[in-house]
């Protein structure tokens, strides 16, 4: 268990910009920081950070937290491995105290698996550095293949024993259960209850996820047994899926992001040999076909990914589909052969870091000429193959999202192709017609009904939007009363949380007018309003960073979105001599019709009370009782909507 204290410290350490900035491409809007969200692919930025506030905001998905929450997010980590992960960034050492049985009961099956794949890792580099076995077999392989023991290091690079279950013992030895060795793959069970270790006389790659936690490991044999697989990888867990990582990502995102580029190769052997050289920018699927999470993880650090290739003619078709779905997502990609019978570790070892780097400047050519001349060389002067060739090339074209882009690329390969642009332009529009008919194809299958009006999907806000009820003394009845009530409710909590302390005039503050005004709502429609509202009663002085930490999860992120301002002004507004009066220059104006707003339609919900009071009364003198008190609600609610601004019918 960690100390207070040392949280305390963690927290007070923590640059909320800094950490995210390690996993979002961040720029200065207005007083925050705005980016992509790492949570979801999207195009327009809804990913926001206040670093006054230290919080983050990501209306896209309606995440929102501190620095500790944004690393328990994005990695999936518990608060207790979120905090470790953030005391290693700044150099806080952590004295854990120790756990009651209550406690360790308590800690997830995620938090165990992470703890018992480290175990695995510590275990596997002892045996590589320590045992005469892991000297004399892994050592050697690591030596032979030039590693050196920084890199060794680095990467948590390890041994596993020629033994069917030197890692289950040591497991067992350390009370880690035959159950969870399991469930992070690193054991297997046979159904005649047979157990054994899944490595076996294998040198060990650990796979590191973003905050450089081991979450697998991919593992090679070292003998020439024909029966083995040369390479055999953890199984999906919990916390691994391969298809969202990238082996490098945690040793190489920092430079990826400072040379605005990133590295591809194959294996693990080929990022090992290039950060030995001094190209750290590097990451491997690992003998994987490329997928879209892989590729974003990548756009969360660059928009250039330069794919290295060792001359395979089979392995490069392969790949392509992979390469084209790096251009779907707009990134722009590079392509570098290397020499053949030559692969990026062994061909960056010969030539060294510098003259490796100038050979890529020199070689490298983009993917649609690339894969142009590769087609092109097999087609020869066979009409038929060079048809194929053009549908090839614009299938590929068709994938980049920005038209300046394509059509950059349309004038360049009518020229290598030797044919004319208009062409070109004419295959892909018949693409583009033929995929928009299969998209509208499929979302025609995905409806049973049709849908319904345009003015029934309208969302309800304005408080205008009324229909006049039929009934005799005409009272409006409003669309959708309790989403209305809600929006106003939450209009005068932002004021609270934004403003509270803030002076409206000699004698109030924004809080101390606001809870005034409302002193007579016993209740509200939203339970988040009400819990904000009540906590403000019994206290007046808090603000809005009282609510960051508070127990209910609903109620601290309505409270982040709200403190959260997605909108910024403009420089250019000021060069054009437009300017706009900020809130905070008119708090007294805002509080007061937030105000008006919710007594309005405080004063609109007691006349309807009221009128169904009516259609139950018999006497005439309840009648009159009942008519007379309209009548007030109704001058009421007239003065209230006049100051408003707002028409009111009936």
């Amino acid at each position: 268990m960690i100390p207070q204290h040392t949280i305390d410290q963690i927290k007070q350490a923590v640059d909320i910009v800094e950490v995210i900035n390690d996993f979002v491409e961040l720029k200065k809007s207005g007083s925050s920081y705005k980016g992509k969200s790492p949570f979801t692919d999207e195009k327009t930025p809804s990913f926001f950070v206040s670093p006054g506030k230290e919080i983050f905001k990501d209306f896209s998905t309606g995440k929102g937290g501190d620095a500790i929450k944004f690393v328990m997010e994005l990695e999936g980590l518990s608060y207790v491995e979120a905090l470790k992960y953030l005391a290693q960034k700044y150099g806080i050492e952590i004295k854990e105290e120790a756990e009651t049985p209550e406690e360790i009961a308590q800690r997830t099956e995620r938090d165990s698996l992470f703890i018992v794949l480290n175990f695995a890792k510590d275990f596997f580099k002892d045996l590589l550095l320590n045992h005469q076995e892991g000297q004399s077999i892994g050592g050697s392989y690591f030596k032979e293949r030039g590693f050196t023991p920084e890199i060794i290091e680095k990467f948590d690079l390890g041994y596993s024993l020629d033994q069917w279950d030197a890692l289950l013992k040591e497991g067992e030895s350390k009370q880690y259960s035959v159950d969870l060795l399991e469930k992070a793959g690193l054991i297997l069970k046979k159904e005649e209850g047979k157990v054994y270790d899944r490595f076996r006389g294998r040198v060990m790659f650990p796979i590191h996820n973003l905050t450089g936690k081991v979450i697998a490991f991919g593992a090679r044999i070292l003998t020439n047994d024909k029966k083995q697989p040369k390479y055999i990888n953890s199984p999906e867990t919990e916390v691994y899926h391969k298809s969202n990582i990238l082996y490098g990502i945690a040793q190489g995102k920092q430079q990826i992001k400072q040379e605005e580029n990133c590295f591809l190769v194959e294996g693990y052997t080929d990022v090992l040999a290039l950060h030995q050289v001094g190209i750290q920018n590097v990451v491997a699927s690992s003998g994987t076909s490329l997928t879209i999470e892989q590729i974003r993880l990548i756009k969360r650090y660059t928009n250039n990914v330069t794919v290295l290739y060792d001359g395979d003619a089979a392995g490069i078709r392969a790949s392509l589909r992979g390469i084209d779905l790096i251009l779907e997502e707009g990134l722009n990609v590079h392509v570098v052969l290397i020499p053949e019978g030559e692969d990026p570790d062994s061909y960056s070892r010969s030539l060294g870091g510098e003259a490796f780097r100038e050979f890529v400047i020199k070689e490298r050519q983009d993917f649609i000429t690339f894969k142009t001349k590769l087609f092109l060389s097999d087609a020869d002067d066979d009409p038929v193959k060079r048809a194929g060739v053009i549908k090839e090339i614009v299938s590929s074209i068709a994938k980049i999202p920005d038209s300046i882009t394509r059509t950059v690329y349309f004038q360049q390969c009518a020229r290598l192709l030797n044919i004319s642009e208009e062409i070109l332009l004419q295959e892909y529009n018949q693409l583009f017609k033929t995929e928009q008919k299969a998209k509208s194809k499929k979302r025609s299958s995905n409806y049973d009904q049709p849908p319904p009006p345009e003015e029934m999907m309208m969302e309800p806000y304005m408080d205008e939007m009324m229909e006049v009820d039929p009934m005799s003394m005409s009272v409006p009845v409003p669309v959708d009363e309790e989403s209305i009530v809600k929006g106003q409710e939450q209009e005068m909590v932002r004021l609270l949380l934004n403003y509270g302390p803030e002076k409206i005039d000699e004698e109030n503050t924004v809080a101390a007018y606001l809870l005034a005004e409302i002193e007579e709502f016993e209740s509200f429609y939203s339970s988040v309003a009400a819990i904000i509202i009540g906590e403000y009663r019994k206290d007046p002085t808090i603000d809005a960073s009282y609510f960051f930490e508070y127990p209910d999860e609903e109620v601290k992120n309505e409270v982040i979105g709200l403190v959260s301002d997605p909108y910024s002004m403009s420089d250019r507004w000021a060069a054009h001599r437009i300017y706009v009066t900020e809130e905070k220059h008119i708090l007294d104006i805002a509080a007061y019709r937030a105000v008006l707003r919710l007594k309005w339609r405080n004063a609109r919900k007691m006349l309807m009370d009221n009128m169904n009071k009516l259609q139950g009364a018999i006497q005439e003198e309840e009648i009159e009782k009942i008519q007379l008190t309209h009548k007030a609600l109704k001058e009421f609610e007239m003065q209230i909507a006049k100051e408003l601004g707002n028409v009111t019918i009936g």
